[in-house]
């Protein structure tokens, strides 16, 4: 297939940048989204023209560096998929494609589609570890956990932090993402030391980050290629609420 590609180019952090118009040329529909733009690039390298930059690694959907806005969706349309296993045959021959980064403050464009998500990470050292020390592998009846929030804790840990929630917000907010990392501790035994702290401690970088508030509007659901529920950011401010009434 033949496709039309609007692609947004940023030399570096300090370039206004734009759209550039590309011409995606025999592109089979076996491809993955990625494979397409490697194939773009190659044709781009072939007259001389700077590849299009965009995050990649394990493109197996796990890692959480693919971080495209495909027609205007985190992502692409398809739900439940990062962008990386979205695949050409979800389009049609003769399409255009509009493909941008990231849009928020907080993840500033670095060139072209790559984005600094760095404050992710200082999010999750604010307060996202566990002190207890667990030693071996224990036999998995041995923890005297509920299967129900053994299960839950498990949905929550699905989150690859790639960052769709905030690209989704109109207020780019970050609390899909910090609810799944809070609530994955708080449904475990190993989690509890740190839990008051946790929360408080995370929320605080969140906002420091600059990210905004959730507004209730479920596009971070919608978005999420692990389908991660909102119910986390009400388990979230039900666990901040906690730390800050039980005060030690």
């Amino acid at each position: 297939m033949n496709l039309t590609l609007h692609v947004w180019r940023q030399k570096n952090a300090n370039d206004k940048g734009k759209m550039e118009t590309y011409q995606a040329k025999d592109i089979s529909d076996h491809m993955s989204f990625l494979e397409m733009l490697d194939v773009v690039n190659e044709q781009l390298a072939d007259k001389d023209i700077d590849p299009i930059a965009f995050d990649h690694d394990c493109r197996e959907g796990i890692c959480g560096m693919c971080s495209l806005v495909v027609n205007g969706t985190p992502h692409g349309p398809e739900r439940g998929t990062t962008v990386c296993q979205l695949h050409m045959r979800h389009f049609k021959d003769g399409d255009t494609i509009y493909i941008e980064p990231w849009r928020a403050r907080a993840f500033p464009v670095q060139r072209d589609l790559i984005v600094d998500r760095s404050a992710f990470d200082r999010i999750m050292a604010a307060g996202g570890f566990v002190s207890v020390n667990t030693g071996g592998t224990p036999d998995a009846n041995a923890l005297p956990i509920p299967k129900k929030d053994a299960d839950t804790a498990m949905d929550a840990a699905a989150c690859i932090g790639c960052g769709a929630c905030v690209a989704a917000c109109k207020n780019a907010s970050a609390m899909l993402f910090v609810s799944a990392k809070v609530s994955q501790f708080a449904y475990l035994p190993q989690g509890q030391a740190e839990r008051k702290a946790r929360v408080s401690n995370m929320l605080a970088q969140m906002q420091k980050e600059g990210f905004g508030n959730c507004t209730n509007f479920y596009e971070c659901e919608a978005a999420c290629p692990k389908e991660i529920s909102v119910k986390f950011i009400a388990k979230m401010n039900r666990e901040f609420m906690r730390a800050k009434v039980l005060k030690d």
